[in-house]
This record gives C-alpha cells, sequence and structure tokens, in this order.
C-alpha cells in the first residue's frame, strides 16, 4: 500500500466493527460513551480529511469483548475489525483474552476478505494470534506522544513520514515480526511499533485515537494510584499537548480498508 493525501471514497459506505477489549475512564466516558466511540470519532476525522463524507461512507458499530464477551455474529456485514487497547496484558489467559485471540486468529486465517487493524493490545493480539510472544518489557512505560522513527515500510503507509509522533500507553511489546508481515518503526524502548501484512492486517503500538484530555485523564489516575513516579508523571505531561499524527494514522486505516473493496 503506498499512501497518499487523498483517496477516493468507497463504493459503499466502509463497515468496521471496533472491538472494544476495554472501558474508558469517567471523562472519556462522559464526552464519547465508550472507546467505540473514541474511534468513531477518530475516524470519521479521518474519512473528512480524505475529502469522503462520512455520513454516506462510514459505518463504525462496537462490540463490548472484554465485559460482555460480545463479538459481530456475522462477518459478511463486515470490511473490517478494529482490536482497541486495553489496561489488561494481551499476554494473559483470561477467558475473554482467549475468546478475542481465537476470534482474531479465525479471521485471519480462514477468510480473506475482513481486513483486520490493532491499536496497542489489539497490536499484540494480532501478533500473539499467529504465533508470536508477547511481554512485558524490562525497559518499563512508553507513554504520552513520542517520536517513532519509520521504516521504508512504514514511511510508504504514512504518507511519506519518516517519524510518526504518536500517543504510546504500554508496558508491554511484541517480540517478533509474523510471517507475512513487516514491521513499521522502533523506538529504544519498543523495536516492533507496528505491523503490516498486504491484504490481511495493519497495526501500531501506540493510540492515533488518543487526545490530549484523555491521556491526561489517564496519566492522572495511574499517578493517583502510583503506577508512575512523580518524575514520570511530569515527563509524560509534559508531552501531551504536543502535536501528533493519529489522523494520519486513521487515514492509513481507512486506506488498507478500501483497497478490499476495490
Amino acid at each position: 500500500m503506498t499512501a497518499t493525501s487523498s483517496t477516493a471514497p468507497p463504493p459503499k459506505p466502509l463497515r468496521i466493527a471496533v472491538l472494544e477489549a476495554d472501558f474508558p475512564l469517567d471523562g472519556t466516558a462522559a464526552k464519547y460513551g465508550s472507546y467505540g466511540g473514541v474511534f468513531g470519532s477518530l475516524l470519521t476525522k479521518a474519512a473528512s480529511a480524505l475529502g469522503w463524507d462520512a455520513s454516506q461512507h462510514l459505518q463504525v458499530s462496537h462490540y463490548d469483548v472484554s465485559r460482555n464477551q460480545l463479538f459481530p455474529q456475522s462477518l459478511d456485514d463486515l470490511d473490517a475489525i478494529l482490536i482497541t487497547g486495553s489496561r489488561a496484558n494481551a499476554f494473559d489467559n483470561i477467558p475473554w483474552i482467549v475468546q478475542l485471540v481465537d476470534y482474531t486468529r479465525n479471521v485471519l486465517t480462514t477468510q480473506t476478505r475482513v481486513r483486520v487493524i490493532g491499536v496497542c493490545f489489539g497490536h499484540q493480539i494480532i501478533s500473539r494470534a499467529l504465533g508470536c510472544e508477547v511481554v512485558r518489557s524490562e525497559i518499563g512505560w512508553e507513554a504520552s506522544v513520542c517520536p517513532v522513527p519509520l521504516n521504508e515500510h512504514g514511511s510508504q503507509l504514512f504518507e511519506g513520514k519518516k517519524t510518526l509522533n504518536i500517543f504510546q500507553m504500554h508496558r508491554d511489546i511484541v517480540t517478533a515480526v509474523p510471517k507475512g508481515a513487516v514491521n513499521i518503526g522502533a523506538t529504544d524502548r519498543c523495536s516492533i511499533q507496528g505491523l503490516y501484512s498486504p491484504g490481511k492486517f495493519i497495526s501500531v503500538q501506540g493510540h492515533p485515537e488518543f487526545t490530549d484530555e484523555i491521556v491526561t485523564e489517564i496519566l492522572t489516575s495511574r499517578h493517583d494510584l502510583g503506577v508512575f513516579t512523580d518524575e514520570e508523571y511530569g515527563d509524560m505531561m509534559g508531552r501531551v499537548e504536543n502535536e501528533h499524527d493519529g489522523v494520519v494514522i486513521a487515514k492509513a486505516f481507512l486506506r488498507f480498508v478500501v483497497e478490499g473493496l476495490e
């Protein structure tokens, strides 16, 4: 997939199912309802940036997979699934995570039409579903807006950019690239920052859907709980209002899905 600044609208509405692997904190929930709402907002912005009428060219549904184990009943009604981030660990074997891994593996290996998008935890779930290990990083957290240097593959996906500025919120990492996929970039805290497999899946370790308000709420909550030290919190908050490339990444997601309709 070679990125361009604009893409012709799809011949029919893109049907994207957001698999919600978590629920937001109170402030974010009050504004967006759920992480499905957060992604709906981002994808609408990306569609508009591509010159589409989102009300005609985009249909976003969402399913609570973490609390209620709700999944789309039929892939025939979808063009893509998008797996969100989560405070949970993708390497855990609690029932809903195992079910999500199995579901993702089924989508990736039993059909070729419906495409898969993974964000943070979702990126890790795709990797686990394809046999790659996900582990806790010994280096620690990568959080707030961070620059991610892209390799040639990543640059081609994201409009020729050499670096993506993206919100991060993780300390777990993928340890290997699945067969048939490529890595898109690396930082000193995470050597696999995203994956791309033509016609199958695209993922990023960061959070294109996050805003400074969402991340401020998360950072403050986790600092209050003792997850982040005062020094870490100060550093992360110092970058929270930096410009980021969330819409650029979401545009790549939409281009990836629309390719499957051509």
